[in-house]
Formats: C-alpha cells, structure tokens, sequence
C-alpha cells in the first residue's frame, strides 16, 4: 500500500471522507455539539484544513482515497500563523456560531506548540469509517516517517485519543510539556519525535 501525494484535485473527496471519520471524534463533537449540524458544517472544515496543508505539498492519501494524513513541513506552521486573521474570518464563515469554540482550540494549540526548532506538524490523521484497522493509515505514516528521518528533523503532533496515543508512540513520539485542557472538553497530549 503506497502512499501518494495529494493534490487540490482530490480536495474534495478527501474532505468529505475527513468528514466521515472526524464525525464522531471529542474535539469535533466539542466545536460542533449538534450531529445534523456537524455532518453540514465538517466537509468545509476540512476542506480548509486540507487547503492548508497542500499548500506545503503536506497531504499524503492513498490509491482509493479513502485515507488522509495532513502535515506542514519546517516552517510552515509558522508562515501559516501569520495568516491567523485570514483563516479565522474563513472559519467563521464555514462554522457560524461555533467559530468561538474553534478559536478556543487553537488558541491552546497556539500556546503549546513549540518553537525554536524546525519540524514537521502533522495536523490531521483520518480513514473512512468502512476502512479502518487495515493498516492503511500505516502506510502514510510510514512514508511520512521515513521522510522526516531522511531529512533529519523532528516532528510534533497533538492527539486527542488514547488509541491516537499508542499510534504516535509507536512511531517514536512521546509525551512533551503539559496536556492541553480544552474546557469542558477534551485534552491534546502534545508528543514530539526526534528523528531516528
């Protein structure tokens, strides 16, 4: 099972699969609480998100599109701060009302992710509901592992999940600063990777 670079072609599909399986997941549940408005407002959410990260070439998937990883290079997450104005106002026009409980994440996010070394961010990690547990998001991790380690930097990712936990930690991520208490929400575990 290859991974492949996406492009803006596959944008859509993928966003509507991110969709699929970030339906059910605590922090999307927190930002949107109401089911019929989350499966509304969640293709457009990711499909922001997807925007950003193909911008840096930063979205692997795989031959039937039904598996995404999305990630900013070194640099990226930093130039992309700079547009945090831009992409609230975007935000806001997709989520209404429940911009605030957005912002209130990655405001957190903000506070917590490092600074001072370049790495990789991986930002996002989803498989379609009907796919899942068949190794395919294994195969995008791994090829975004070995580029990582060809390249010699570290990366960082958050997750929100015990399972998300072991994943990370089975790629080489641990536990780094404090735990992101989202209120009356869920909590990010900030892990980082060395490179190996």
């Amino acid at each position: 099972m290859n991974a492949i670079l996406a492009s803006s072609a596959d944008a859509e599909i993928l966003a509507k699969m991110l969709a699929d399986a970030f339906h059910g997941d605590p922090l999307t549940r927190w930002i949107t609480p109401d089911d019929d408005r989350r499966a509304t407002v969640l293709p457009a959410f990711f499909r922001e998100h997807l925007d950003i990260s193909l911008r840096y070439l930063g979205v692997y998937t795989n031959a039937d599109r039904d598996a995404a990883l999305l990630f900013l290079p070194p640099g990226a997450w930093e130039e992309t701060e700079t547009r945090a104005a831009e992409l609230a106002r975007r935000f806001t026009e997709i989520l209404g009302p429940d911009a605030e409980a957005m912002a209130t994440i990655s405001g957190l996010q903000t506070i917590h992710h490092p600074t001072g070394r370049p790495h990789y961010y991986v930002a996002f990690a989803g498989v379609s509901p009907s796919n899942q547990r068949h190794g395919t998001m294994s195969a995008l991790f791994d090829n975004l592992i070995a580029r990582i380690d060809s390249e010699r930097v570290a990366a960082y990712l958050e997750t929100s999940s015990a399972g998300g936990s072991a994943v990370a930690r089975r790629y080489g991520f641990l536990p780094v600063g404090t735990a992101i208490e989202i209120p009356d929400g869920p909590t990010l575990q900030p892990m980082w990777r060395e490179p190996q």
